[in-house]
């Protein structure tokens, strides 16, 4: 299994929003880095749900649920690709950015090292750091 971080402005399509419809496909995301990570995406995978600009946190567990396939919002044949999102449990408790700033053992995740990216890999040892600080 891999986990990843996926960010989304919580104006534009909140954690709240994801979980009353039951899912998506992650689309939209028009960086060559970000879908690269999307095309390696499995279903299984775990992701964590991160509220960009505003709320700057981490706040629920999504799954993949299918791999990549063409991106339906971009043009035919242009190489975007969307990954089939879930939602798999609310965090009991949201995780801060600065929190995350924080912590030694986080010194180096990619929501640090590359804040502009909305869709990036984390180590195993992160995603559970994370999730003891969500507890």
């Amino acid at each position: 299994m891999n986990y990843w971080l996926v960010k989304s402005e919580p104006a534009a399509y909140s954690w709240a929003d994801f979980t009353r419809d039951g899912g998506t496909d992650w689309t939209g995301v028009r960086n060559f880095q970000a879908r690269n990570f999307l095309q390696q995406m499995q279903p299984g995978d775990l992701v964590l749900y991160y509220h960009s600009v505003t709320d700057k946190q981490v706040v629920g567990i999504a799954a993949v649920a299918a791999p990549a396939a063409p991106d339906a919002t971009a043009e035919a044949g242009s190489g975007w690709v969307a990954v089939h999102l879930k939602p798999h449990q609310p965090l009991p408790r949201p995780v801060a950015l600065a929190q995350i700033k924080q912590d030694a053992r986080l010194s180096q995740i990619g929501l640090l090292r590359q804040s502009r990216l909305s869709v990036m890999p984390l180590k195993g040892e992160e995603f559970d750091v994370l999730l003891e600080l969500a507890s």
